[in-house]
């Protein structure tokens, strides 16, 4: 029988920050084990870091093409309302017609429901090019019709106080969306409420006039169309807030800003008073 020599067996020399990275021990036959323990100061990948990101979302470049347009959009959709106003205003033949014919105003009303169930149902009316337009033209129209007719009951120097101070309070609510650190986007459900308690309101107030009760019908409602205001600001310029808008939806937000602001410049106009 041959006996082994372990003299001549050659020796596993272990790195010599073994016991460093894997915080295990040598024994003192210099032994490193064939399956690495496993140790904490072993980095681990997170399975999340491997999904693919959102980019349109991510993307500053993307978020801020989508934010000029969607204001672009807004701009050109309130010159056009204020400008209808200004000449439904000052042209005494156009506010007669109105006033006699009180049934366009119906009808505008009516085609503002049409539009605004059309655009939040439907893909196609609200993100194909050219009926998204073409749907948004048709809403412009109507609700600077509605608009127009109902400051037609007012003084024009009430009127223009209301603009002012619409323009202002647009502008502040604009830059405290912008800068505040509260996440108005995961209050969609409680605004709901808030505005559905505001139409309830306003029937209250159709049926029993009452010039406190219109006040306070006035001041809730401007409180909630500036918080709708800031909702939907947030919800445009995505960011760190919970939820956002698509950059493919710029004629939403863009509807959604729009109805804000003529809500909130016909309860400044109601809490003004002034007519005529």
């Amino acid at each position: 029988m041959f006996q082994q020599d372990n003299s001549t067996k050659p020796q596993i020399v272990p790195p010599s920050n073994y016991e460093e990275v894997y915080n295990h021990k040598l024994d003192n036959s210099g032994y490193v084990p064939s399956i690495v323990p496993t140790s904490p100061t072993v980095p681990v990948i997170d399975p999340e870091d491997l999904e693919p990101k959102n980019f349109s979302f991510n993307d500053q470049s993307v978020r801020r093409a989508f934010i000029r347009k969607v204001y672009l959009i807004l701009m050109g959709q309130l010159c056009f309302t204020f400008g209808m106003v200004a000449f439904v205003l000052f042209h005494e033949p156009t506010l007669e017609f109105i006033h006699r014919n009180s049934f366009l105003v119906t009808i505008a009303m009516v085609t503002l429901l049409v539009m605004v169930l059309a655009m939040a149902c439907c893909d196609t009316a609200r993100r194909t090019y050219p009926t998204n337009f073409i749907c948004l033209s048709i809403f412009t129209f109507a609700e600077s019709f509605v608009v127009a007719a109902i400051a037609g009951h007012f003084n024009s120097q009430t009127v223009l106080m209301a603009v002012g101070i619409t323009a202002f309070l647009c502008l502040v609510l604009t830059i405290f969306a912008m800068q505040s650190k509260y996440d108005f986007t995961a209050c969609g459900g409680i605004l709901l409420t808030a505005l559905v308690c505001v139409v309830i309101f306003g029937f209250i107030t159709i049926f029993w006039n009452h010039q406190i009760l219109r006040t306070m019908y006035a001041c809730l409602g401007a409180f909630v169309a500036c918080i709708l205001f800031i909702y939907d600001t947030q919800l445009m310029m995505g960011g760190d807030h919970k939820y956002s808008i698509s950059p493919e939806e710029y004629i939403f937000a863009a509807l959604n800003l729009y109805m804000d602001v003529g809500r909130i410049f016909l309860f400044v106009l109601t809490l003004i008073g002034g007519k005529k």
